[in-house]
């Protein structure tokens, strides 16, 4: 009877965990002794299949004393001080086909991490490989993101963190890419991978109080400040600033006459005081476009 009651709870305890319900048989106490330690077995192996994502969600977000650290991670089979690289990817949804494509791309035996982050983002916590620099962790950011693109049919964008060599480094790791995801999508959104270490001026802009942003503004531009460029204008100055305010580049490029371009340039500095054709006020304009999209990000939330 003793053995009944066991075998039950085992049950009742496999229906908890996995919502799936048995119904076992057995002739013997030995038999039933047997089936009452598969189905704990079974429990455990799901309890610490899921828990991983579980415990890895909780480190970066909610944070886990470190004195427990080593202890859950032993327990569930992760080494807590493995040298890896934290990718942090956003699309418009994480679902089971971009799941699926990257279990292909970072197959089990890699020891690599999925864990989902929201409906749109996700974290691929990966090892470090032996003769991995900065320069390979980049290419397999772009595979990522390009093999993403191809498969699964949806525009991503990611950022990694730089190399941590223990799980007490997740969440700083975390915060840090996360930053790096946010800044690279508001400076610079023609890029699609956005490195820890790269964020150049966009990092001192995100930080800035608004105050100082709307100061900064109306001393360059007085109380004239440009709400926003048209198409045609904005790409003739982003294409203008990447060739390094090389006039006869940039109309080649743009196809455009060089006398239409410099008509442009002429009629932005009648707009804003700014001749882009100078190295200081071109380095301004950029620097004011950039914090009046900050700007306007930060009022829209």
């Amino acid at each position: 009877m003793e053995s009944r009651s066991e075998l039950e709870k085992a049950l009742g305890e496999l229906k908890r965990i996995t919502g799936i319900s048995l119904t076992v048989s057995a002739g013997t106490p030995e038999e039933e002794k047997a089936a009452i330690a598969q189905i704990r077995c079974l429990c455990t192996a799901y309890k610490e299949k899921y828990n991983k994502t579980d415990f890895l969600y909780s480190l970066m977000v909610n944070g886990i004393p470190s004195y427990d650290i080593h202890e859950r991670a032993a327990r569930l089979h992760i080494a807590p001080d493995e040298k890896r690289v934290l990718f942090l990817l956003e699309a418009k949804v994480i679902d089971e086909t971009v799941t699926a494509i990257l279990k292909n791309l970072f197959p089990s035996q890699t020891r690599t991490y999925l864990v989902p982050m929201g409906e749109t983002n996700l974290v691929v916590f990966r090892p470090v490989k032996t003769g991995e620099n900065a320069d390979s962790i980049r290419r397999t950011a772009r595979t990522i993101v390009d093999t993403l693109n191809m498969e699964a049919l949806t525009q991503v964008k990611l950022a990694y963190s730089s190399f941590i060599d223990t799980l007490s480094e997740l969440s700083g790791a975390f915060r840090e890419t996360s930053l790096a995801l946010k800044v690279g999508k508001l400076f610079y959104s023609e890029q699609t991978v956005f490195p820890y270490n790269e964020l150049g001026i966009g990092r001192l802009i995100y930080q800035l109080p608004l105050t100082l942003c709307d100061n900064f503004l109306h001393e360059i531009f007085g109380d004239d400040i440009p709400e926003s460029l048209d198409e045609d204008t904005a790409v003739t100055i982003n294409k203008f600033f990447q060739n390094n305010l090389n006039i006869a580049e940039t109309s080649r490029q743009l196809h455009m006459h060089r006398n239409t371009l410099i008509y442009r340039l002429e009629q932005i500095q009648k707009r804003t005081g700014l001749d882009l054709r100078t190295f200081e006020d071109a380095m301004t304009f950029k620097i004011a476009t950039m914090v009046m999209n900050y700007l306007q990000t930060e009022r829209n939330h």
